[in-house]
């Protein structure tokens, strides 16, 4: 059974020719840690994946006409979960510890 390799969002983003931004939005890190967000169970949640929102790490339609979207998620347990701040989780919309490794 082959393992699909999980992928940071800026590497979606990212083009085969030259590993350039596709868009002129480039993605931000917004924080270097998890937000933690008590959930509903139930109700959707749109995860920002640009970091420019200023409602982080929740979208607020910053990312618009920029090619980028927001991901969306709907936990099935109301509880606390930290979400990414970095940007470059590589399980969105949660925080993998990928702030770590950034400088």
């Amino acid at each position: 059974m082959s393992r699909q390799r999980n992928i940071s969002l800026k590497e979606r983003f990212m083009t085969t020719d030259n590993n350039a931004i596709t868009n002129p939005l480039e993605i931000c890190v917004a924080q270097k840690g998890a937000y933690p967000v008590q959930v509903e169970a139930g109700k959707q949640y749109w995860w920002c994946t640009c970091g420019h929102s200023s409602k982080q790490p929740m979208c607020d339609g910053k990312h618009k006409g920029s090619g980028i979207k927001p991901v969306s998620f709907t936990p099935t347990k109301s509880e606390t979960l930290y979400f990414c701040g970095c940007k470059q989780t590589r399980t969105p919309p949660l925080c993998d510890g990928s702030h770590n490794s950034l400088k």
